[in-house]
């Protein structure tokens, strides 16, 4: 990794010309953006800007390129891999400001949105429409920065990923260039999907300024339910022949039982203590009936127990705020603990193996390992409690999710289903793709970004860039 460069006084000067008071030095803010939820040191950026439009941002960026600045985007600061870590120093550009929903179009199912609306943000905006935005990875993510960092969630299985969810994206380029990547069509064949490579590019091919999101109809009926298993086993073939059969559920998440015994402390609930499979269906009054009567059988093949339902909204709110806060509760688990959170995704049929493996490799590390995920789409993250005052744990979390990957990998899987590869899993990428596709990967990053200003550290091995 490179060295961070001795910051030039003379840039944030150039920038309070811009931005004024939307410029910031002060330690607390610093530190603050020089962070994230991943386990890394934190890397504090030397300055922070807080543009409101994309010609500020355009602005910003040409300043920083002038004087050879790093220029790190930031949304929330949700991310799992060291995507927001100044690790050159350099200066963060801090989107949150940016938040207006610019156009709705409801005739056409999609709305465009600048970079820091969250997913919150723009569902209550639009929640008079009787649309909604699916796309849902638990934290109250920016737009911008899910479109970074390709993310996912919990309604996969059903409405898709970042990557099928948006149509096309306003970027700044490290040059200085604006460039609307696509038009609000639904399909088009008119060269390059200049879309495609930068949902997912993490801020190191530009910076993402504006987002047009495919929006969806909210369905007559909505049924959740929450099922315990005696095994692991159970939860996985449970769900791989719910798809199989075509049932369209919506959502499906595991977590073990040190996970839901986590959950029942931290939110004071009672679920039964083993192997537990959420579950959601969206459809109409009767066929959502329909949908969880079936899955409720294929449970009960499985080993299935204690099938509840919730049906009214604030009991479906309840079942999923329980599972979006496992993260949380998890870190309960061992006070003072840092959680080094890893995922990888398999195909669905191998899932079940995976996971058993998994699970059986679980039994022999140090602590409990909490494990939850979406299984419908082949996905599952483990959480490794580590006490910050020993490194030997970090190395033994670090060798567990190698093996993790490599089994994942051996399985025909990937690295990382949804937490992308920041800082974290450059070498993993590397054994996946192979060293011909990330050797592009870099070519591509030298084309559009030759002075290696955007993100620096992330996605790409420093090593090819030197």
């Amino acid at each position: 990794m490179n060295k961070p460069r001795e910051f030039d006084p003379s840039v944030v000067a150039e920038l309070r010309a811009l931005l004024g008071e939307r410029v910031s030095t002060a330690s607390a803010v610093r530190e603050h953006h020089g962070k994230d939820e991943s386990y890394f040191p934190y890397a504090p950026p030397d300055a922070v800007v807080f543009p409101r439009s994309t010609d500020e941002v355009r602005d910003i960026v040409n300043v920083l390129r002038r004087h050879r600045v790093p220029m790190i985007p930031y949304g929330v600061g949700t991310s799992l891999e060291g995507h927001v870590l100044a690790v050159r120093g350099g200066v963060c550009i801090d989107l949150s400001q940016m938040n207006r929903v610019l156009a709705v179009h409801e005739a056409d199912l999609d709305a465009v949105v600048e970079a820091g609306v969250t997913r919150k943000q723009l569902n209550e905006h639009i929640k008079h429409t009787g649309l909604f935005f699916p796309v849902d990875p638990g934290a109250d993510a920016t737009l911008g920065g899910m479109a970074a960092t390709r993310a996912s969630g919990t309604n996969a299985v059903r409405y898709g990923t970042m990557r099928e969810n948006v149509l096309a994206l306003k970027v700044v380029l490290a040059d200085g260039r604006v460039i609307q990547t696509a038009r609000r069509a639904k399909k088009s064949a008119a060269g390059y999907d200049l879309t495609r490579l930068f949902v997912g590019s993490e801020g190191t091919l530009g910076i993402i300024t504006e987002v047009t999101v495919r929006l969806y109809p909210v369905q007559e009926a909505m049924s959740a339910a929450v099922c315990a298993f005696a095994t692991v086993d159970g939860c996985t073939n449970t769900v791989i022949q719910t798809i199989q059969a075509g049932v369209p559920i919506a959502r499906s998440e595991i977590v073990c039982e040190n996970t839901i015994a986590a959950i029942n402390r931290y939110k004071k609930t009672a679920y039964r203590v083993a192997p537990t499979v959420f579950f959601e269906f969206h459809g109409s009054s009767a066929s959502v009936v329909e949908q969880a009567e079936t899955v409720q059988a294929i449970a009960k093949e499985n080993g299935g127990m204690d099938f509840q339902w919730a049906t009214r909204p604030e009991e479906r709110s309840q079942l999923w705020e329980a599972r979006h806060h496992a993260y949380f509760a998890c870190l309960q688990l061992r006070p003072g603990a840092r959680a080094i959170s890893t995922d990888v995704c398999v195909p669905i049929s191998r899932l079940a193996e995976c996971v058993r493996e998994t699970m059986e490799d679980v039994k022999h590390y140090i602590a409990p390992v909490p494990l939850l995920g979406h299984i419908g789409d082949g996905n599952f993250h483990l959480m490794f409690l580590v006490d910050p005052a020993r490194p030997e744990e970090l190395e033994l979390a670090k060798q567990f999710n190698r093996r993790l990957v490599e089994r994942a990998l051996r399985m025909e899987g990937t690295c990382t289903g949804e937490h992308g590869v920041g800082m974290g899993k450059i070498d993993s990428m590397r054994r996946e793709l192979g060293e011909d596709a990330v050797a592009l990967m870099a070519e591509i990053k030298r084309t559009l970004d030759p002075h290696n200003l955007m993100n620096p550290g992330k996605v790409v091995p420093a090593e090819l860039l030197a």
